[in-house]
């Protein structure tokens, strides 16, 4: 199809027309995920296979195969939906494709085996809506993923794309914009929960022109990958987020910043500025009014503090992603210091919403103070891992147990950090807590960018805040010494307590330290990397002491703290654990129970890994073996 510039609402609108018309009522669709995770799992070989398979079959006409985005639930992909009636497969291989035609397509009739069961029930889930997964979700802004290819823009003009950016450049002012903003309580999704509004009219107001807005897309979080479906699923949303955005503030230019691990993403942006800009949804005098605005797109070296605000603008100018004091933000001076506004791809997806449907309308999703959706990232020790869509305030207890199916193994809950990694460790007395910017916060925690990693009974939460720190050592500029110097204590610091040597003066050191961390360091990444050490020293005080004053891990997790012993009552002699020891240190008589000598054992854990019959144990003790009935 010729594409022909937009030149009014009522062009827009009859475009939308068009293109809904020439998709037959009687057809059926075949979408296959085409996203990162899917693609890791072999959607692309999948879809070639569909593709030459309907080819063959000589069903072009009547059968549309389309990629589409990120549903979230990636550890079953890849995902293949059929519609019209909308009955999901997945862990779909190329060897099933000749029954998905044969049967769904022909006879409508579902495979069960394809088919997500639920645990519960041992039901079968035809569609989204059935399976516990989704249930308990309200998908706002993930729930268009399932229904275009995001590198075809007509198919998200046949949504009702980019009515939003057409209602509010012809039916609203700038300020009209900036206000209905204010008025929904949107808050920033990519950390602090700053209020958006608050921060557009910052940027309008500070004098200087020309004003730059950008999308900051640099998610550096351990298993975070929120801004990575929207932007590969969905780009034209966050671009037409982004552009009313602009009108709001008085901005005529843009910056994409895509981490460089983001391929797909990096090019369905670029396909989706290019295909806008052939519609004159980019240029100048968009849609026919006096507005007019460019976008660049700019990839990201992948440094983690490279997400802070002043680190994205020196990267964006061609320097080494660095963050400045904050005596000056950038909206007042960012980019060629000029006026920026920055926001997270999340809060960018959000405005078209708001615009269409109303701040009232945004304001009753969530709570008073966070309203609308968030998505966060659900990883861990939990039995359905993924993105997951929640209003804000759920409980951390529906997040995990109605959505992520509880605890994975059956094992015990013990904790989930939020906010990744410099969020904090939230106990189990405290599951009933929101999910909200100020409840995390009160906890010690925070929101983030909406990572959360659940920790079951065998976590060792010194050794989990010694992680995140190491991370966040890694990580940091190096720039101010408060970062740098306090992070380096805390790691060795830390290290010495999971390695038996810690005493009640280290305590005293991780206080000291964390204090002026907190109160010195040039940017986010030094003031909150010590919420992981003070929310596990907070909530799970009795572990550090058992390290410190017993020389014990209650975990059984760190390495220098435990042993491995056999149990005589459990061992059945197969000798795996003997030919597998890396330094033979288990004794290897015939016809006589096995044994560890402690003084050749380097605790790797192999031979724990190996048994069958659970007979290597862990224990706090130095034996070589453990009688019977010791162990349950």
């Amino acid at each position: 199809m010729t594409k022909q510039r937009i030149m009014s609402p009522l062009e827009l609108e009859e475009l939308g027309r068009e293109i809904r018309s020439r998709s037959r009522s009687d057809k059926v669709t075949v979408s296959v995920c085409s996203s990162t995770g899917c693609v890791a799992l072999g959607s692309k070989t999948l879809m070639k296979t569909l593709r030459e398979y309907i080819s063959n079959q000589g069903l072009d006409e009547d059968v549309e195969v389309k990629e589409t985005g990120c549903l979230g639930f990636c550890e079953k992909g890849p995902r293949v939906t059929v519609y019209p009636d909308g009955i999901s497969y997945f862990r779909v291989k190329s060897e099933d494709i000749d029954e998905i035609v044969s049967r769904s397509l022909e006879s409508g009739e579902p495979i069960e085996r394809l088919l997500l069961r639920n645990p519960e029930t041992g039901e079968v889930a035809k569609r989204l809506e059935d399976v516990p997964f989704y249930k308990f979700q309200r998908r706002l802004l993930l729930s268009d993923n399932e229904r275009i290819d995001p590198k075809k823009i007509e198919d998200y003009i046949s949504i009702g794309g980019y009515s939003a950016l057409s209602k509010a450049l012809h039916s609203m002012t700038p300020e009209q914009v900036l206000e209905e903003i204010k008025k929904s309580g949107l808050r920033g999704r990519g950390g602090s929960g700053f209020p958006t509004g608050r921060k557009w009219e910052a940027t309008r107001d500070a004098p200087g022109y020309p004003k730059y807005v950008i999308v900051n897309c640099d998610e550096g979080d351990p298993g975070a990958f929120m801004d990575r479906s929207l932007m590969e699923g969905n780009p034209q949303k966050v671009l037409e987020g982004l552009m009313i955005g602009a009108y709001a503030i008085g901005a005529s230019t843009g910056y994409i910043y895509i981490r460089e691990e983001y391929p797909i993403a990096y090019a369905n942006v670029k396909a989706a500025i290019d295909q806008a800009r052939e519609y004159g949804l980019i240029g100048s005098e968009v849609m026919g009014s006096s507005f007019s605005f460019d976008v660049k797109v700019h990839s990201g070296a992948g440094a983690f503090v490279s997400g802070e605000s002043s680190a994205l603008v020196e990267a964006i100018e061609g320097r080494v992603g660095e963050p400045k004091p904050k005596y000056v933000h950038i909206s007042d001076s960012g980019i060629d210091g000029k006026p920026t506004c920055l926001n997270n791809v999340k809060t960018w997806a959000n405005v078209p919403m708001i615009i269409l449907n109303g701040a009232d309308w945004f304001r009753n999703i969530g709570t008073e103070k966070s309203s609308g959706t968030n998505i966060f990232s659900l990883v861990g020790n939990v039995n359905n891992t993924g993105l997951v869509e929640v209003p804000m305030g759920i409980t951390l207890k529906d997040l995990i147990y109605k959505v992520g199916g509880g605890v994975r193994g059956g094992k015990r809950f013990k904790a989930v950090q939020t906010g990744g990694p410099s969020g904090g460790f939230i106990p189990e007395r405290l599951l009933d807590l929101k999910v909200d910017f100020d409840s995390l916060s009160d906890a010690g925690s925070i929101m983030g960018s909406g990572g959360m990693v659940v920790m079951n009974e065998d976590a060792c939460m010194v050794d989990a805040a010694k992680y995140f720190v190491d991370f966040l050592l890694e990580e940091s500029c190096g720039k101010c010494i408060p970062c740098r110097e306090g992070l380096r204590v805390l790691s060795a610091t830390l290290g010495k307590i999971c390695e038996g040597r810690g005493s009640a003066k280290d305590l005293e050191t991780i206080r000291d330290v964390t204090e002026v961390m907190e109160a010195s360091s040039l940017c986010s990444l030094g003031k909150t990397a010590i919420n992981p050490v003070l929310t596990s020293m907070r909530y799970f005080g009795d572990e550090w002491d058992a390290h410190i004053e017993d020389r014990v891990c209650p975990a059984k997790h760190c390495k220098a703290l435990i042993n491995y012993a056999i149990d005589l009552e459990r061992c059945k002699l197969c000798l795996q654990c003997v030919k597998n020891c890396p330094t033979s240190a288990i004794s290897t008589e015939k016809k006589h129970p096995q044994r560890i000598d402690q003084g050749k054992c380097i605790r790797c854990g192999t031979c724990y890994d190996l048994c069958q019959f659970n007979a290597v144990v862990k224990t706090s003790e130095n034996h070589s073996e453990i009688q019977p009935g010791l162990v349950n």
